[in-house]
């Protein structure tokens, strides 16, 4: 067999040699063999270093795997390949606004990546958690015009004002830019510069956090007060008073009659927005906030979550969807929620739940790049034109699984 002859740049010396190789020389092997013939290559720790394949677009370059022999990439006579460190700093950031340096392996999924970022965080859990890019990409120029003459049903490249609109207004989850776990960071485009945010995607375990684990404590309480200032978790004014005491118990300490009057606190952070403006609401709030006076941060913090996880809409991860009406060949909007039980179609305005089906009852369910569809015990569950259908099994996928095959005990 013809050997390969190819150009090596030694990514940290910025030097090209042409080095002859066996097409069935494994990754490995070739890896091997380029730090014994070139002294600028002996550098670091061999297993840190490996081969990759560049692209004119960054996100099809690929690093080459390790046991793969060389000819499986097809390479040619001349082609170049870089040698360099597939270790990279990554900078996450958590809900609490913390930022954290995580060294990573750059050739590595984000499924394999999650195990990396949370064990250097201290989390055991680390199938519950995915990342977030800090900011969606726009879409290409193509896309954004709209048509807005069409109706209901739609082609590619066209939007239904009406339901784009409905979206802006319900707090779903399009609004996450969630990163794929079965792609690498480079392949989703994600610079070695960008920060990206660590949130809980799944919520299985979730019970268990209490005052013995402070760090997945926090983070929890960070995304359940979130959930109910931004509306995700739908509360009575009541239950927001309730939840705004808590708070102030985490944030203030113990209450003190002659700081915390009205106009002490910025009600927009600590309620929300439909209930700023409720007369007297900042009294009540104080009133409540005696009532946990001496319980500890950490303390109020439990409360605050085990309140959070007694509501019904707790953990639910939303979908704005279009449902096919029976018997009538029309697309109406519907709000689609995913919890770890079940799936239910929730009221739009109220998010109070309409109907559920539990997961335990799924027979199947079946996803193409713009339709869903649930077969339960008894009813169908049918969206289409969702273009986020995928990322609607992700959800509902994961949730089975569980149900049916959960975790081994810590």
């Amino acid at each position: 067999m013809v050997n390969l002859a190819l150009k090596i740049l030694i990514k940290q010396s910025n030097m090209t040699r042409t080095m002859q190789f066996d097409p069935a020389c494994i990754v490995y092997d070739a890896c091997r063999i380029i730090r014994e013939k070139t002294p600028e290559a002996q550098v670091g720790l061999a297993q840190d270093y490996s081969l990759f394949l560049a692209d004119k677009d960054p996100k099809k370059g690929v690093w080459l795997e390790s046991r793969r022999p060389l000819e499986y990439y097809l390479l040619r006579d001349g082609d170049i390949l870089e040698y360099k460190q597939k270790q990279r700093p990554l900078k996450v950031r958590t809900l609490d606004a913390s930022i954290k340096t995580v060294m990573i392996d750059d050739s590595n999924t984000v499924d394999q990546l999650m195990i990396t970022i949370c064990t250097r965080l201290g989390i055991v859990n680390h199938e519950e958690y995915s990342l977030v890019r800090d900011a969606i990409v726009d879409e290409a120029p193509a896309q954004k015009k709209a048509s807005f003459d069409t109706g209901t049903l739609l082609r590619p490249g066209t939007t239904d004002r009406k339901f784009e609109t409905l979206k802006k207004k319900l707090h779903t989850d399009d609004e996450l830019s969630w990163l794929s776990h079965g792609q690498t960071l480079r392949e989703q485009g994600v610079d070695e510069l960008e920060t990206l945010i660590l949130r809980r995607k799944y919520f299985y375990s979730d019970q268990n956090v209490d005052s013995r684990d402070p760090i997945q404590l926090n983070l929890l309480y960070v995304q359940s007060r979130d959930g109910i200032l931004k509306g995700q978790y739908p509360v009575s004014e009541k239950d927001a008073t309730t939840f705004a005491a808590i708070q102030c118990q985490i944030q203030l300490g113990n209450h003190d009659e002659k700081k915390h009057k009205p106009g002490y606190i910025e009600l927009k952070d600590f309620l929300p927005k439909e209930y700023v403006k409720s007369r007297g609401i900042e009294k009540k709030i104080f009133a409540e906030h005696k009532l946990f006076e001496n319980l500890s941060e950490i303390e109020a913090k439990v409360k605050y979550t085990k309140n959070c996880r007694a509501l019904k809409t707790y953990g639910v991860t939303f979908f704005l969807v279009k449902e096919k009406m029976k018997g009538r060949n029309k697309l109406v909007p519907r709000l689609m929620g995913v919890t770890r039980e079940s799936v239910m179609r929730v009221d739009e305005k109220t998010k109070d739940m309409l109907k559920v089906w539990p997961l335990t009852s799924v027979k199947r369910w079946a996803a193409s790049p713009k339709s869903f569809t649930l077969r339960q015990a008894k009813d169908n569950i049918g969206i289409d034109d969702d273009e986020d259908a995928a990322i609607v099994e992700d959800t509902v996928s994961p949730h089975q699984t569980m149900l049916y095959y959960p975790p081994p005990p810590q």
